[in-house]
């Protein structure tokens, strides 16, 4: 293992001076653990006098008037030309006040260093003993190293330290939080180490000895707490003696096995860390020195990077990288010393973005010796190359290709918002964070970590072994990236892993094992239009890249003749649905791990299926793509359809299921008619009353518009007689040219079509405005908007856009559809679907395609779940609108505009906000809800399912049911009605389905796609029986239900519904009376109304639950 010099946390430091100083209690709080938020007020450092708060003043016109000074030009010019607006600077000017120390805190940690230092300076002196001899130290206190081997030559002393200093960002400024450490560097004493203990590890042994004789001394102090021992970037070797050449070797073979010794380089860099810590403080100190801006460029480099969690673990794009990446640009004189921290934090994501560190490496070294290793010398051993000012160590040593990729890829991304007016470019940049389960579209682990040691020996890699100290997980790591690289190929657009962290353990306990390690966690950001497909097209057959396809391919490539007459190597993998297809990667990563690394399938957790079976009932996109195709012929031959009086213009789809985003996409189905009873008049089949309730039939509604004429008439009784003639001429065209069942109404004509039900609606443009129109009482024509032209125009217009728009959006985002379907399940169990609608939900998820700022758009249905729940949590949904940019046709200006709009008119606007470029002042989708207090619900819930749902997916210890996420707490509901699941429809559709099952009326088979009985329609006792119960009793209390097979409705009493009113007889209903003195009041009459919800529902309700504990009359 490989240990900090002293890494001595900033909170214990402030812990242990207040154990000493009373007077320094409650300081704690300024410091959490935790990233601050722009909105936050800074908290002042020390206790102001009242006379100095300052004060309002009153100032004369001519003060009030005067032109501004120079400096302030300067500033507002600044702010033009650097800023979107005044309010980015502010904002980040204020995060830089959230993350520094206080003087205060800063005041603390140096007094607890110096008590420190002073202990330090104070170790005994003990005898000379062999290295392998342990007897001196004490029982409570373990050597923090693995020895292995266990022997190896050399002896050992304690003595006082050379010495003592600071080292790193804390003496340099450039220390942030939430993570505030602090390194001192403890020089051991010349006479402790010997010229020869750079080979076979016995510096970092002697190291080893040397920091747990200090643990020992410090433990003996009553001032010092709980000592811990730690791993600086997961690096195991810390060593500090002379300057090292990348291709040497210091870690003698024969020591290590019998074979010859290869180059050492990452054993080299991790000895040079010991040396080079002063000089590199000397080297960004000279450069801060010349700019005053470094320390806060820095800072916000630091909270990029953590946001991205790129700054810890093994091999980490850390802040010290960070601030040597700064310095490289000043130093080379590719940014300016005056420049400021937001210029400087922009040029240095831009050399991110733009440099390839893994092929064209850079060096700090000005006048290298002609000793240092070159540039070439360095690529040809390390990954990624970043070279010190010594010109010997690469900053970079441990850092993967592929984590310098992702690294450059957020540098990409961050960069390509950063001027988009339309984004909050400083919520997105640093405040956002971006954990790999919510970053990237798939992740799958590695656990039984223990096995990468036969995949050492399979990839031989023993040199490489040896050069880790034999830690075979950072052995293996870069081959296996290199190998899955190669075989994802263009399936991918990034394959990235999480960084080990750092281990830390009592000083009291052994060291961590390697395979004690927490399970290597992989990110694929896949390119949706490769990687689902199912076949592998490699070179042709006699060239000689097809004997190297076998090798990477072993037994599953074959010989395949394609259409264009080729023959060519290549391997079909399995999958025949969409989503088993999009799991073609997962088969591509199991079989390439056990073939070349002997790593075996249940070695591997592949998360990016896990919630494909909440939703699935057959195939689900399947279904749907079925369903959009049927419509599509039904479209065709309405436009087709002869003798009609007037011409259809259009025909659009104003159904989810139609748009791919119906949670259950309706099932053609082959009816049993026995089943049925049958209607004489109409040859409709209904329902037979001792049977259970049959499978329910959406209907599919279309909007059919019909040209404009003269002939139509301006009186809105006169337009609907007009509209039911089209539709009875409708029903019978498609009945006499096409075959079809039909069954028309005033309203609407049901066709009866491949096995589903299209409800046709006969729309005219003018009818909305007619509704509009009235006469005053002055005889003028008057224009007044009222529900009913409202919803008309929803039905008519506004849907039918979303979903033309929606079905659009469907096609760029295969991922699209099936994550509004597991959002509106998500949305449905935990019983908000009435709050929270299917168009506003579709709309929500959109949000998260058009605008993925800091993402990437979704490519899994998995990660754009996971966004749509922190989206509900963390949006501000009661200071900014969320706006839905559809085509990009809201420009800068419209943004303002609808924001400008939305902070003027908030008390009138929906709490939740959703504005389009056809809807950019009322949010007509949230008119109806949620309330405020269902939004506030709504928010904790969804915090609460994403924080459990990430932590079971990346935690395979846990309880691995994601349905977890989908049961609602009905602890909190007043009343309980359940259900019988004999006349529950959707029953098979619940989250969790009944053992039992009931015939619904349905045979195997083919559903006719013309012809045929008429089925029932639309046919949900659930949903009628919740309609008569908000109708009967909405004003008395809300509920709640799951509409996809949920057997309890909820019931929650409204608070103001129970208090005594004055006693009328024309408001009795559900009341009893209550006498007071002379005064009669009423009250709710609970028992009668719980008698009321079960004799409403007759055979339906199983029973009534009151939950007596939550509630009291």
């Amino acid at each position: 293992m490989k240990r900090k010099a002293k890494k001595l946390p900033a909170s214990k430091s402030a812990e242990e001076v207040e154990n000493s100083d009373p007077s320094s209690h409650g300081e704690e709080e300024e410091d959490e653990e935790e990233l601050p938020t722009p909105s936050k007020a800074t908290k002042t450092e020390d206790h102001a006098s009242e006379e100095s708060v300052p004060r309002p003043q009153k100032l004369s016109k001519g003060e009030l008037y005067k032109p501004p000074t120079a400096e302030e030009l300067h500033q507002l010019k600044e702010a033009e030309s650097l800023f979107h607006c005044n309010l980015l600077k502010m904002q980040m000017e204020e995060l830089l006040k959230e993350v520094v120390l206080s003087e205060r805190r800063k005041r603390l940690v140096d007094s607890f260093i110096m008590k420190i230092k002073a202990l330090l300076q104070n170790v005994p002196q003990t005898r000379e003993v062999e290295l392998n001899d342990h007897s001196w130290i004490s029982e409570g206190v373990k050597v923090p190293f693995l020895w292995v081997p266990k022997t190896t030559k050399g002896k050992f002393h304690m003595a006082p330290p050379a010495s003592v200093s600071l080292v790193g960002s804390y003496p340099l400024g450039t220390c942030t939080k939430p993570s505030v450490s602090v390194d001192l560097s403890v020089i051991m004493p010349p006479a402790v180490l010997h010229p020869k203990d750079v080979l076979n590890q016995r510096y970092p042994r002697k190291r080893a000895l040397y920091l747990a004789g200090l643990a020992q001394h410090l433990r003996s102090s009553p001032e010092i707490g709980t000592l811990r021992y730690s791993c600086l970037h997961g690096n195991h070797l810390l060593p500090e003696l002379t300057l090292f050449h990348p291709k040497r070797n210091n870690v003698r073979t024969h020591w290590y096995t019998d074979a010859v010794g290869p180059p050492t380089p990452h054993y080299n860099s991790s000895l040079l860390g010991d040396v080079l810590p002063k000089a590199h403080l000397q080297f960004l100190s000279a450069i801060s020195a010349q700019c005053s801006a470094f320390g806060e460029a820095v800072a916000l480099l630091k909270v990029w990077l953590r946001q991205r969690q790129l700054d810890r673990g093994a091999g980490c794009f850390s802040g010290f990288v960070g601030s040597m990446l700064v310095a490289y640009l000043l130093s080379s004189h590719r940014v300016s010393n005056s420049m400021t921290a937001y210029q400087l934090l922009r040029n240095s994501l831009h050399f991110l973005a733009s440099t390839d560190l893994t092929k064209n490496g850079i060096t700090l070294a000005k006048n290298p010796d002609s000793k240092a290793p070159t540039l070439h010398e360095f690529h040809s051993t390390f990954q990624v190359v970043f070279v010190d000012p010594s010109g010997y160590l690469n900053l970079c040593a441990d850092m993967t290709a592929n984590t310098y990729k992702q690294v450059q890829n957020e540098a990409s991304l961050s960069l390509q918002f950063w001027d988009d007016p339309t984004v909050d470019g400083f919520q997105a940049l640093l405040m956002t964070p971006k954990p790999l389960i919510r970053t990237c579209d798939h992740v799958f682990q590695l656990h039984g970590l223990v096995k990468l040691q036969a995949s050492c020996k399979k990839l031989n890699l023993l040199g490489e072994l040896m050069d880790h100290g034999g830690d075979y997980v950072l052995t293996a790591l870069p081959f296996i990236l290199s190998l899955l690289q190669l075989g994802l190929g263009k399936r991918i657009h990034l394959l990235t892993h999480s960084l080990t962290a750092d281990p830390e353990w009592s000083v009291d306990s052994e060291p961590p094992k390697h395979k004690d390690q927490t399970p290597l966690s992989f990110g694929l950001l896949l390119n949706p239009e490769h990687s689902s497909s199912v076949l592998e097209r490699g070179p042709p057959a006699d060239s000689p890249e097809a004997a190297e396809f076998r090798q990477l391919w072993g037994p599953r490539a074959e010989l395949r003749r394609f259409q264009d007459g080729a023959i060519t190597e290549a391997v079909l993998w399995g999958g025949s649905s969409a989503c088993q297809k999009r799991l073609v990667p997962r088969e591509i990563i199991t079989h390439l791990l056990q073939l070349h690394a002997d790593i075996p399938e249940s070695c591997v957790r592949y998360v990016g299926g896990l919630f494909d079976d909440v939703i699935k009932i057959g195939t689900g996109e399947e279904e749907s793509l079925k369903v959009v195709q049927s419509f599509d012929d039904l479209s065709r031959k309405l436009w087709q359809l002869e003798d009609l009086p007037l011409s259809i213009t259009s025909v659009q789809a104003a159904h989810p299921a139609l748009r791919y985003t119906q949670v259950f996409p309706p099932v053609p189905q082959k009816l049993d008619y026995s089943f049925f009873e049958q209607d004489k008049q109409s040859r409709a089949l209904v329902p037979h009353k001792d049977k259970p309730c049959p499978v329910f039939i959406p209907p599919l509604q279309v909007i059919c518009h019909m040209e404009g004429s003269g002939k139509w008439p301006h009186e809105r009784l006169a337009i609907r007689h007009v509209k039911a003639a089209f539709h009875i001429r409708l029903g019978e065209l498609l009945r006499k040219q096409h075959m079809y069942t039909c069954s028309t109404t005033p309203t609407h004509v049901d066709v009866y079509k491949d096995g589903l039900i299209f409800r046709i609606q006969v729309a005219y443009h003018r009818e909305p405005q007619v509704l509009r129109e009235s006469i005053g009482p002055d005889g003028l024509l008057r224009y007044r908007d009222n529900e009913e032209a409202q919803a008309l125009e929803m039905e008519t217009l506004h849907r039918p856009y979303l979903t033309s728009t929606l079905h659009g959006l469907q096609q760029q985002h295969p991922s699209f559809g099936v994550t509004c379907r597991l959002a509106k399940r998500w949305l449905a169990a935990q019983l908000f679907s009435d709050e929270v609608d299917e168009d506003a939900a579709d709309l929500l998820v959109a949000s998260l395609f058009l605008q993925p700022v800091p993402f990437t758009p979704p490519s899994s249905p998995q990660v754009g779940f996971l966004r749509f729940l922190h989206l509900l949590s963390s949006f501000d949904w009661k200071n900014c609108p969320l706006v839905v940019n559809f085509n990009s046709q809201l420009t800068a200006s419209d943004y303002v505009e609808i924001k400008n709009n939305f902070i003027a008119s908030r008390e009138s606007l929906p709490v939740m906000f959703i504005a389009t470029p056809k809807d950019k002042k009322v949010s007509i989708w949230t008119k109806q809800g949620p309330s405020v207090q269902m939004l506030q619900r709504l928010i904790v819930v969804a915090s609460e399912s994403l924080r459990v749902l990430e932590a079971q997916l990346l935690d395979p210890s846990q309880n691995q049911d994601v349905r977890v996420a989908l049961r609602p707490p009905l602890d909190m509901y007043d009343v309980l009605i359940h259900l019988n699941p004999k006349y529950v429809p959707l029953l098979d559709q619940a989250v969790d389905p009944p053992h039992i099952t009931f015939s619904r009326g349905t045979v195997p088979g083919s559903a006719p796609s013309t012809r045929g009985l008429l089925p029932v329609i639309d046919f949900n006792p659930v949903s009628l029986y919740l309609a008569e119960l908000r109708d009967a009793f909405g004003h008395l209390a809300l509920f709640f239900c799951d509409p996809y097979g949920g057997t309890v409705i909820a019931v929650l009493w409204k608070p103001q519904a129970f208090k005594a009113q004055p006693f009328k007889t024309s408001q009795m209903s559900a009341r009893c009376v209550e006498v007071s003195g002379d005064e009669a009041h009423s009250l709710p009459n609970v028992e009668a109304i719980l008698e009321d919800f079960r004799i409403m529902g007759d055979a339906l309700v199983r029973k009534v639950e009151p939950r007596m504990e939550n509630w009291v009359v």
